[in-house]
């Protein structure tokens, strides 16, 4: 009898360990994914307002066209990715890590960037006539993100995607006036492919900025509070709100809006924008045409139509007078409040820098000038005027 119970404990053993290994069979990932799809609001009002779409030239008109719905994500293009895992181990190169996961890491990228060309007529606009004009190829100095310091909503929600792909945190600015404060991250180093334009090129630097929240009015502060509270999980998928083009928050009241703005421009375009690609940055001395210089840039854009930002002056230098950066002025777009108002709301904007090299290496024939003899990092009063691109006195000043 005990001979008997032994042999059918054995035979049902061997039968569930059969069915372990066929589960886990099943449920392994296939190495790659055939599409990416974005995913629906669900909001039932989702499908009365619609992002903006692309216009071959935008001059920065005010008037609303169609309704943008805070939480509905841009139609994406369908591509074909090619997720590899690296394995993790201590004597490994870091950067190894990156490159395991590069093709899903740059999907991502260009993704947001999908989502930011889309919302942003000028931006997409500006790129094609630059890249157009002597046939240059695009590489992006810098990626920017707005963020709301309070629960962790702040720089680290969205940096930790990057510093997951090998991005080094760097020096912190800080903009009392303004409330704020930023890190920039540099990217990992690595060979880039010949010919990569954009997100395929050369890594960006990303520069993220936070609200100081605990430094606004009580006021203000039940307000971000209040949206930051039911964004639940949100602030863990922050990358994710930016690749689909969605707040992670529901849709404000207008009125609310209007009271953020009074205080801080700032955390007006944050609630409406979320974690939404704040700007891209032109390498401008990465470029192979006469325009690889800032001026002729700028004259080029204006020449054009576009507005430059003119707060302290169309260029912003740094004080080593190494750091020169400019931008449009934002573009704006209708947005559905949750109370029924819309109303046009400020979007994201393109900017452009040249980094010129430094004294020590004056001497290097111009071939043989790399990415690492320019002047790096970031100057507070250049980026405290950048930031005014989103304002309204921007927005709503004639054009010269």
């Amino acid at each position: 009898m005990m001979c008997m119970k032994l042999k059918q404990l054995t035979m049902i053993s061997s039968h569930s360990s059969s069915i372990v290994k066929s589960a886990s069979a099943s449920s392994t990932f296939p190495p790659s994914l055939h599409s990416l799809a974005p995913l629906s609001s669900s909001s039932s009002s989702s499908s009365s307002c619609l992002p903006l779409q692309p216009k071959s030239r935008n001059f920065i008109s005010l008037k609303p066209s169609a309704p943008f719905h805070g939480n509905s994500s841009v139609p994406l293009r369908k591509r074909n990715l090619s997720v590899v895992s690296a394995s993790k181990s201590d004597d490994r190169d870091p950067s190894s890590s990156f490159r395991g996961g590069e093709s899903f890491f740059r999907t991502v990228l260009q993704s947001m960037e999908a989502v930011y060309l889309n919302r942003n007529p000028t931006a997409k606009a500006v790129l094609e006539l630059v890249q157009s004009s002597g046939n240059n190829q695009i590489c992006y100095d810098h990626i920017a993100f707005r963020t709301f310091g309070v629960n962790g909503h702040g720089i680290d929600s969205i940096a930790s995607f990057f510093m997951d792909y090998g991005y080094t945190k760097q020096d912190e600015l800080r903009f009392p006036a303004k409330k704020l404060k930023a890190f920039w991250f540099s990217p990992p180093s690595f060979h880039y492919p010949d010919g990569g334009s954009g997100v395929n090129g050369p890594l960006p630097r990303v520069f993220i900025s936070e609200l100081l929240v605990d430094q606004m009015s009580p006021q203000i502060q039940e307000i971000i509070r209040k949206y930051t509270e039911t964004s639940g999980s949100g602030k863990k998928h922050a990358a994710l709100a930016s690749a689909l083009g969605s707040l992670t928050w529901g849709k404000p009241l207008y009125s609310e809006f209007q009271q953020l703005a009074r205080e801080s421009e700032y955390a007006a375009w944050t609630l409406v924008n979320g974690y939404a690609v704040n700007h891209v940055t032109i390498s401008i001395h990465r470029l192979k045409s006469q325009l690889n210089n800032i001026k002729s840039l700028n004259q080029l854009i204006e020449d054009n139509g576009f507005r430059l930002n003119s707060e302290g002056g169309v260029l912003k230098v740094s004080p080593d007078g190494l750091l020169l950066q400019s931008s449009t002025v934002a573009d704006s777009f209708p947005f559905c409040f949750s109370d029924g108002v819309t109303e046009s709301v400020p979007c994201s904007y393109i900017e452009f820098a040249e980094r010129l090299v430094l004294p020590q290496y004056n001497n290097l024939p111009e071939a043989e000038v790399k990415e690492f003899h320019r002047r790096d990092g970031f100057e507070v009063g250049n980026a405290d005027k950048i930031f005014e691109s989103t304002s309204k006195e921007q927005l709503t000043r004639r054009a010269a």
